[in-house]
């Protein structure tokens, strides 16, 4: 329950100010999913180039994807929000200005759309993860019900149909569209899905060819707030912030220069403006990334709540390191200026932070959508090779064996995952059953017997 109005960060009790005078800035960015990621980094970024440039008008529109919840934690905070930032000897907190608009698309749609349209705004950026581009075998998923209630008319409430209708409208400056989500080629990706949808629903115009869509990758561990979170916060600060986010000290942006037209001072905040983000994307996905998702799947199966907990467990981090530089280490070709070795040490320093209590469960969901860009192609790359993907296999063996026993699966392939399992009764029919899986494994994995080989004998290990 929110505490009384008189104790809430607000404009008018404010006692850490924000680096930008919030009644200063106007808006300039839409982003579409307003989460804890969201406002610990991209609103982050744009608050230090504010600071640093003196320009105003890049303030945010926040839009809520799914519920209220983030607005009515905002709204009566004027936007506001902290920061809680916990690295392993320190703690500090932050106000942040820059959201000066929350919206929930399906409560007001149109607004949504309007705002993308607005020629005010230069800049759209989303972070909605993966599973909300509602796309299936590399493309848009056209059978997706609520794509399909989009292309039947009603206001879009998919983010593809969001830009689509919104790009559609617009007049004037050209867009920068910006996905931030963990996905290889986020911005071509993102482009194509935009395209087929506007194909489909009959769109198109000179907005859609002056689009861009640059590609990005953006890192930072940002753990679920908790009430304890949250009341830390408030002896911090004085105040009490619902909104609070919590994030470790390490943030990183780097984003492929090609704009449209204006945009915000990102690099000169720290994020890295690059000609090819393929490689410090790839070195991203398949080393933090994958084993983040290696430790979270083997961690709940021994019943460890946090991932700092699971990189503690001397089995589990050697599983992690072998991963690293087993079956990652020799699919990647690392950008200038990054040293894989010490960027893979860097990752488990960064998990094992007792300070972020990173939940195992948090970061298991979603696994049919996560495990194809995180760890499917580095096992692909590895036996294209000639190797044996032995650390990369036993990832996608916990992810298995924690879907089978796991009482409730968050995954919006949930349904599909536990029809599968329900009758596999050994290690050999549960591998079947989830290889068979055609929106998760491609054909050339689902076939391969190396590959099924080493899944049996991983899972035969797990479930002893």
């Amino acid at each position: 329950m929110n505490r009384p109005d008189s104790t809430r960060l607000s404009l008018t009790n404010l006692p850490t100010k924000p680096a930008v005078d919030p009644n200063e800035l106007t808006v300039g960015i839409v982003h579409l999913g307003l989460g804890a990621f969201h406002r610990a980094h991209q609103a982050v970024f744009t608050e230090r180039a504010a600071q640093l440039t003196g320009e105003t008008r890049w303030g945010i529109t926040g839009v809520s994807q799914r519920s209220a919840a983030v607005r009515e934690q905002l709204a009566p905070q004027d936007g506001l929000y902290a920061v809680l930032t916990r690295g392993t000897d320190s703690t500090s907190i932050d106000v942040i200005g820059s959201i000066r608009e929350v919206l929930t698309a399906p409560e007001d749609p149109d607004a949504v759309v309007a705002r993308i349209a607005d020629p005010r705004v230069s800049v759209v950026t989303l972070t909605v993860t993966e599973k909300g581009y509602r796309a299936a075998n590399g493309g848009l998923d056209l059978s997706d019900p609520e794509i399909q209630a989009d292309l039947a008319g009603r206001p879009p409430r998919t983010v593809v149909g969001q830009l689509a209708a919104g790009l559609a409208r617009r007049s004037g400056e050209a867009l920068t569209i910006v996905s931030c989500d963990n996905l290889v080629a986020n911005g071509p990706f993102l482009q194509r899905l935009v395209r087929q949808y506007a194909d489909a629903a009959g769109l198109g115009g000179e907005q859609f060819e002056s689009a861009a869509f640059p590609a990005s990758m953006v890192d930072r561990i940002v753990p679920a707030t908790t009430d304890a979170d949250r009341d830390e916060a408030a002896r911090l600060l004085g105040v009490r912030d619902e909104a609070v986010v919590v994030a470790e000290p390490f943030l990183q942006w780097i984003i492929e220069d090609h704009f449209a037209g204006a945009r915000p001072a990102w690099d000169a905040a720290g994020a890295v403006l690059t000609a090819d983000v393929a490689p410090w994307e790839q070195a991203k996905l398949r080393m933090l990334n994958a084993t983040h998702s290696m430790l979270a799947y083997l961690g709940a199966l021994r019943g460890y709540e946090t991932i700092a907990e699971a990189v503690r467990d001397d089995e589990l981090a050697a599983a992690a390191r072998e991963l690293l530089s087993a079956d990652v280490g020799p699919t990647l070709t690392p950008p200038d200026g990054l040293d894989l070795t010490a960027y893979g040490e860097s990752v488990l320093d960064r998990f094992a932070n007792p300070a972020l209590k990173h939940r195992t469960t948090q970061v298991a969901m979603d696994g049919s959508v996560k495990l194809p860009v995180r760890l499917l192609g580095t096992v692909q790359d590895r036996l294209t090779a000639g190797a044996e993907p032995h650390s990369a296999s036993l990832a996608v063996a916990a992810w298995m064996v924690y879907v089978a026993r796991a009482t409730t699966v968050d995954d919006p392939q949930a349904d599909r995952l536990k029809a599968a399992t329900a009758d596999a009764t050994t290690p050999t029919a549960l591998v079947d059953a989830l290889l068979a899986v055609d929106t998760v494994f491609p054909e050339d994995l689902r076939e391969n017997d190396t590959f099924r080989a080493l899944l049996v004998d991983h899972v035969s290990t797990l479930t002893r």
